[in-house]
This record gives C-alpha cells, sequence and structure tokens, in this order.
C-alpha cells in the first residue's frame, strides 16, 4: 500500500495540472450506492433507460413512486474527505477541470469551483417540452402530497435516487408541468441518452491543456467517461487511476491503484503539503 501511495504522489507531483474524472466510487463514502461491483457488473438491474422514461407513463409512475423513498438519501447526503481532498489540490492549482459523472453535486459542496456534472444534476427538475425548471425537493414535497398512501413503503435505497420498490405503480399521480402539461424529468442524462455536446467539448478541451488524466472511484464501463480514457491515449496523456477493482481502461493506464479512495487522498494531500492530519478533510489549505 506504501508503494502505491508512493507511485500516486509520483504522478500528481510529475503533472501537476490534473483533469480529474470521478464517478460513484467516490461519493459512497457518503453513504450513496454505486452501481458496479469490483467486476465492472450491475449490482442490480440497469437504471431507467431514457427512452422507456419518455415514452412510458408507467415507467414515469414507477420512477418517481421510487423516487419517494430514494431521493432523500441523495438530498441528505453531505461531502466525504475524498470530496474535500480534490477540493484541496484544486485550490493547490493541481486541477485543470474535475469532470464527475456523479449526479450528487458533492464536490461543489465540498468547494470544487471548476466542475463539469457530465450526467447532469439529480437535484434539480426541467420540463421536456418547455424552459421549466424547479427544484428537485419541491417535486419531492408535490409526489408526496398527491400520493400519501405510498409513503409508508421502505426499501433499500439505490444508486442516484432510486429505490429497491416493488409494488403496484398504477395509482402513483405524476405532477405534469405546470407551465405547459410536459413530462418532468431530473437534469439528469438518463441511460440511453446522449452527454450535451458542449459539455463534451469542454471536457475535451480541459484535457488537452492538462499534463495527465487521474480517474477516481468510476469502472468506467459507461462510454461517456470511458471516451475521456481514450482521448487521453490518443493525445500521449498519460492515465493513473484510483478505484477499487476492475476499469475498462486498465490496459490504457500508466498506474492502477486498487484501494479505499477516501484513505489514500487524505494521506497523499497531508503528505505532499506536509499538512496536519485531516487537515485535508476539512479543505483549511488557502488558495496559491
Amino acid at each position: 500500500m506504501a508503494d502505491q501511495l508512493d507511485n500516486l504522489r509520483a504522478f500528481i507531483q510529475r503533472y501537476p495540472r490534473l483533469l480529474v474524472l470521478t464517478g460513484a466510487g467516490i461519493s459512497t463514502d457518503s453513504g450513496i450506492p454505486d452501481y458496479r461491483d469490483r467486476n465492472g457488473e450491475w449490482k442490480r438491474k440497469q437504471p431507467v433507460q431514457h427512452a422507456e422514461f419518455m415514452h412510458s407513463a408507467s415507467t414515469r409512475q414507477r420512477y418517481w413512486g421510487r423516487s419517494l423513498i430514494g431521493w432523500p438519501l441523495m438530498r441528505n447526503a453531505r461531502p466525504n474527505p475524498s470530496h474535500y481532498a480534490l477540493a484541496t489540490l484544486e485550490e493547490q492549482g493541481q486541477i485543470e477541470l474535475l469532470v464527475t459523472q456523479n449526479v450528487d453535486r458533492l464536490h461543489q459542496q465540498a468547494g470544487s469551483r471548476a466542475v463539469i456534472d457530465l450526467h447532469g444534476r439529480s437535484d434539480r427538475v426541467i420540463c421536456m417540452s418547455c424552459d421549466f425548471a424547479t427544484d428537485r425537493e419541491h417535486q419531492h414535497r408535490h409526489c408526496a402530497e398527491l400520493n400519501p398512501d405510498f409513503i409508508r413503503f421502505s426499501a433499500d435505497v439505490a444508486p442516484d435516487g432510486d429505490a429497491d420498490l416493488e409494488v403496484d405503480f398504477s395509482t402513483f399521480q405524476v405532477p405534469d408541468c405546470p407551465q405547459c402539461g410536459g413530462i418532468l424529468k431530473p437534469d439528469v442524462v438518463f441511460f440511453g441518452d446522449n452527454v450535451p455536446k458542449p459539455r463534451v467539448e469542454q471536457a475535451l478541451a480541459a484535457l488537452q491543456r492538462a499534463d495527465a488524466l487521474l480517474v477516481i472511484g468510476s469502472s468506467l464501463m459507461v462510454y461517456s467517461g470511458f471516451r475521456f480514457c481514450r482521448r487521453a491515449q490518443e493525445w500521449g496523456k498519460p492515465i493513473a487511476a484510483l478505484t477499487l477493482g476492475r476499469t475498462r481502461a486498465d490496459e490504457l493506464l500508466s498506474l492502477k491503484i486498487d484501494a479505499p479512495i477516501a484513505p489514500q487522498l487524505a494521506t497523499l494531500l497531508e503528505e505532499v503539503y506536509c499538512l496536519p492530519a485531516g487537515a485535508a478533510s476539512r479543505h483549511s489549505l488557502p488558495r496559491r
């Protein structure tokens, strides 16, 4: 483990301008479940598909019904030491851009400023037909008011505000857009949908400026994240990954560290910047 930490320290010191790509594994210490196991296989059924959500009223009933249980965990999650460590690394001028596949906004809560939410943000709801947007918590309360019988259910919470609830959702009332009557959807990229092109272009431009790519907490099984490894390889950019288990890009990596994320990042920053124990987790460094 000490050798792995030394290697990661050397990587960050050798390549002082990093594009950092994060995935679900960085938020598990905040209590948010991830999608895949150590082998990159699904732990549960795949999340809702974009086309099904848009074309099936029953799918929307099921999504918002399960969200009554799953959303509070997302809403109440707080940044963990890994999020604060990356915010500290940004303060030290070593992160060109942080691109996250997560929709929990925990990087921003921890103080990171240069962030692209590649897959959107779960705390906002948008209409798919007009420009209406609202806070996710407002939608949550509205669904609870319309469906009081569903509040009594309990289930294991799944990733991204979902829950492993299997009941009859046929009577669940889904609020429509108050402005045009259209379909309301979380402002996230569901599976089967495309990441907006401007986000990808901005992230790739930052990767071009960066010295190297650092992947944290992602299996890279989804192409929207894996593409950055492919492009980094094409451009001759070294790639390091700190994550548990196999990744889709293992053969492209210059450095692979299969270890818990938070202890590695916290210890790394405390040693590199001679911080007292826990300082990186408290996000206490002044900006250079």
